[in-house]
């Protein structure tokens, strides 16, 4: 059931499945609800009510926003936890990590457990010696910084081409589903301003996240010359004890829509173990 929350600023669409503890979706700069389609199902099969959000700017939410930093977006996903009635575990991928970082720091009443994909979570520093050495981090890079300075959609699908490394099936028709929305210059022009944005306001949250956090990386994700070594790096600025990392071998920067049967494996224990639920019988 699709459903829409109207904040001062505009409106938050998201689509509600199943029943039992809430666990939230939210999805990277120049994507949509859509990238979770191979997740959802597994989560409510596990028990799990979900709700899939289309984060500001994108999808069927409002197109255009005065503001697209985390602590925005967090806003948004603690409006929609409190809509629906927490707790929730947030899950986001990439400048959604960040944000669900904001929103645990900010909301632990609401937000008992956080999941990062891919995330971009601290501040960022250029990697010269990264971008020299590894061509995949070369050319991410530079596909990313043509859709910061000019709106290229072809840089940003040359980016995806990058970041996906492992093409779902479906891969052809959700790359023309991408392209048709982002030939809007208003769906453009949230994703340039996402791009344009520093993950710093999340990096200074992360000390006064409480709740448990699960970081996945892929090993072969463009973002990062090392992307293992990033993690490392948000675990180390978390309160101890506080987070974990795991690393999907070949996955790039979007392992729910690359290799979902390995994220799923890592999500539902984490799930039990801050959101327990009964286990669905199926017999």
């Amino acid at each position: 059931m699709l459903e829409y929350l109207k904040t001062p600023e505009g409106t938050i669409a998201y689509e509600v499945s199943g029943t039992g503890p809430l666990v939230v979706l939210a999805h990277g700069m120049g994507d949509s609800r859509h990238s979770y389609r191979f997740v959802v199902p597994e989560l409510v099969a596990a028990g799990y009510r979900v709700a899939n959000v289309d984060i500001r700017g994108c999808g069927d939410s409002s197109a255009e926003w005065p503001s697209y930093q985390r602590a925005d977006i967090a806003r948004d996903l603690v409006a929609v936890v409190r809509r629906l009635g927490g707790p929730a575990v947030v899950v986001g991928q990439s400048i959604s990590g960040g944000a669900a970082t904001v929103a645990a720091a900010t909301a632990p009443d609401l937000v008992v457990g956080v999941v990062e994909l891919a995330p971009f979570t601290r501040a960022q520093s250029v990697d010269l010696v990264g971008l020299v050495r590894n061509s995949r981090h070369r050319a991410g890079t530079v596909q990313l910084a043509k859709v910061m300075m000019t709106g290229s959609l072809r840089g940003w699908l040359a980016y995806l081409d990058a970041a996906i490394p492992n093409k779902p099936a479906d891969w052809d028709a959700e790359r023309a589903r991408i392209e048709t929305t982002l030939r809007r210059p208003e769906r453009m022009a949230a994703l340039r301003a996402m791009a344009r944005t520093s993950p710093k306001d999340a990096g200074a949250r992360l000390a006064d996240v409480r709740c448990p956090v699960l970081v996945v990386e892929g090993s072969a994700d463009p973002d990062w010359a090392d992307p293992r070594a990033e993690g490392v790096r948000i675990l180390g600025d978390l309160p101890d004890g506080v987070g974990e990392l795991a690393v999907i071998d070949g996955a790039g920067h979007y392992p729910h829509t690359e290799t979902p049967a390995e994220l799923i494996t890592l999500l539902l224990p984490f799930l039990r173990r801050t959101l327990p639920t009964t286990p669905v019988d199926h017999a």
